[in-house]
């Protein structure tokens, strides 16, 4: 079953856009959410992290502010290839 994933995203962040890149390259459908347009989207998301910057990936429900891609990885189940360096 796919994720449920939201961004919250302002046209003008450049972060923003490389999450919605990297969702895409790995086969992800997203919501974008433009919180420089949505003012009730905006309360939404600062009520619900605390934090008010841009991008916030929310995959079923768990926030994930910043493109922390450890965490976006971890929580929509995309596995790292090894490269040859990580072999042993």
């Amino acid at each position: 079953m796919k994720p449920n994933v939201v961004v919250f995203s302002t046209p003008t962040c450049s972060w923003c856009r490389k999450i919605k890149e990297y969702l895409k390259a790995n086969g992800f459908s997203y919501k974008d959410v433009d919180v420089s347009r949505d003012s009730r989207a905006l309360a939404d998301m600062i009520r619900k992290t605390g934090q008010q910057g841009v991008p916030q990936t929310w995959v079923n429900n768990q926030p994930v502010v910043g493109f922390d891609k450890a965490k976006l990885d971890r929580l929509l189940g995309i596995k790292q290839q090894k490269t040859s360096g990580d072999e042993k």
